[in-house]
């Protein structure tokens, strides 16, 4: 597999885990009793997903700007 196809795979589920987040806002809106939770779960979700994405920008791309051939 190549790099830019690993990269690929990687964003693809950092979108999958936004979307992940998203829906877990919404049973909050209709869980009140758990929303203060799922909206916390959510919001680490998203902050693992966003990470996930600089990951992949620093990896695919070296200190110097250039691209790596990792």
């Amino acid at each position: 597999m190549g790099v830019d196809m690993a990269y690929q795979e990687i964003l693809d589920e950092v979108e999958l885990l936004h979307g992940v987040g998203g829906r877990l806002e919404g049973l909050a809106e209709r869980h009140p009793r758990a929303t203060e939770a799922l909206l916390t779960i959510a919001g680490n979700v998203r902050s693992v997903a966003t990470l996930l994405a600089v990951l992949v920008a620093t990896k695919l791309h070296g200190s110097d700007g250039r691209r790596s051939s990792d």
